[in-house]
This record gives C-alpha cells, sequence and structure tokens, in this order.
C-alpha cells in the first residue's frame, strides 16, 4: 500500500511479506514463488543453501540477485549461540559486508522452538558486533521486550511451531508484544494459509514471514499471490479498524424517522 512502508533497520519496503527459499522443488520454482509473492527480504538458511560457499554446485543468488532482493540470512540448524554468531560472520564474508541478519537458535529438533537463553547471548553478541539483528524468538512479551532493549531491529516471535501450519495459536500473546514494542514486530512461523497471514496482519504486527506455508502447498506460486493478497487485505484492515463486537443485531439501515405509507 502506498505511503505506508515496512522500515527495517531505516530502509522502507513497500512488501511486508518476508519469504524463505527452502523446501521447493527446485530452483526455478523457488524463483516463481517469490516473484508471485512480491516479497522484498528473502531469507536464507546458510547452513543448508550454497550462496557461493561452494563452487561448481547452484548458487541460489543465481535466481535470487542480490540487486533486486534485500537477502537475509539465517541461522536456521543452529544450536548454540556460537554457532549462530560464526554463520552470520560467514554470511557478512560471502555477502560482501552485508549486516542484515536473521538469528535464531533452537532448542529442540523436534519442535524447533528456540533457545531463549542462547538467542540472547547470540543476540547481545551480534549487535556489538556491528550486525543489524532481526530474530526469532517465543511469544513471551518479556523476552521480546529485552531483545528490543539489546539493540535488535526486529523481533519476530512464532505464531505457532515451524512448519507446523497451525496458524496464529497466541494472539493474545502477540498482543502483548505489539503493545510494549517501539521495533518492528513480525510473525515468523506457523503460518499456514492466507487467513492466518490476515490474522497477523489484522492484530497489527508490521509483517509476516513464511517458507513452509508457500513451499508445501500443492500449488506454491499460486500460494505466493494469495499470501501477498491477504498481507495487504490484514494490513488494510488493521489500519481502517475494524467494527466492535456486539451481542445483538445492528441493522445497516435503520428504520428510525423514516415514514411509512
Amino acid at each position: 500500500m502506498q505511503n505506508d512502508p515496512l522500515v527495517i533497520a531505516g530502509v522502507e519496503y513497500s512488501s511486508r511479506l518476508l519469504v524463505g527459499t527452502g523446501k521447493y522443488k527446485d530452483l526455478e520454482e523457488t524463483r516463481e514463488a517469490i516473484e508471485a509473492s512480491g516479497a522484498e527480504i528473502v531469507t536464507v538458511a546458510i547452513r543448508r543453501t550454497n550462496i557461493g560457499q561452494n563452487p561448481g554446485e547452484p548458487n541460489l543468488l543465481e535466481v535470487i540477485s542480490p540487486e533486486k532482493y534485500t537477502i537475509l540470512p539465517n541461522t536456521a540448524g543452529c544450536y548454540t549461540a556460537d554457532d549462530a554468531v560464526r554463520t552470520c560472520c560467514l554470511a557478512r564474508e560471502l555477502l560482501d559486508g552485508h549486516d542484515l541478519v536473521k538469528l535464531e537458535v533452537l532448542g529442540d529438533e523436534k519442535t524447533l522452538y528456540p533457545d531463549v537463553t542462547a538467542t540472547l547471548e547470540a543476540a547481545e553478541l551480534l549487535v556489538k558486533d556491528g550486525f543489524k539483528v532481526m530474530v526469532y524468538t517465543s511469544d513471551d512479551p518479556i523476552l521480546a521486550k529485552r531483545l528490543e532493549e539489546l539493540g535488535c531491529v526486529a523481533v519476530m516471535p512464532l505464531a505457532a511451531p515451524i512448519g507446523s501450519g497451525l496458524g496464529i495459536c497466541n494472539p493474545y500473546n502477540i498482543r502483548l508484544i505489539l503493545e510494549n514494542a517501539k521495533v518492528p514486530i513480525l510473525v515468523d512461523a506457523g503460518v499456514g494459509t492466507a487467513s492466518d497471514a490476515s490474522i497477523a496482519m489484522e492484530l497489527g504486527c508490521e509483517g509476516v514471514l513464511m517458507n513452509t506455508a508457500i513451499a508445501a502447498a500443492q500449488k506454491p506460486v499460486l500460494m505466493a499471490s494469495a499470501m501477498k493478497k491477504a498481507i495487504e487485505a490484514g494490513r488494510e484492515a488493521y489500519l481502517a479498524g475494524r467494527m466492535p463486537r456486539k451481542l445483538y443485531a445492528s441493522a445497516s439501515s435503520p428504520i428510525d424517522g423514516t415514514f411509512f405509507k
């Protein structure tokens, strides 16, 4: 929507949908889905994706150009603060000094829930080293505020476990996080379909980051297009302000003051 940009680390983006690059059948489908999504920020798992560190293998950057998209390296697959920090440093080296990163430090292989203690540790180290950190975290409002205070440029609480597609399971926690935030809050993980994305935006989130919801759809490119529209509709609904909920009906066309023959 015009004149309503998403601002991350001082940079304006017209799209509030951020997308990943994993789980597609091939690089061509990846490219088509990302184009259909309208996303401008694309996140890449450095430990799983070749962006130049493996010469001779297909390079994702050949289809997702840094000249067209803001590449957001992430630390998916890291289970310690040290691994996450090293991964971000590798990304900065591979991307010629790029300092915007998505931090995630996982604590459990089954649920992929974040290790919040290690996340705090890694966030503090990365911020001190000059990184602009967008951080994946739990839906704990106190932790979200602490990460903001450490200097993270965006806080991204999960709505449900990564890849679960369960939707927005925790709207009240998300609202509490939003009420106290002075940096962008983006839902990261749990979205399964377009209505989930719209609900996140209607809550007041600045954006949504997703991968599996698009890549695991029966028609990923079509789902990417649906997600684009859902994000836009949810944002407009939030800005418009919904009507209050009422227990009883209220006529759309009141009859008070009208005349009947």
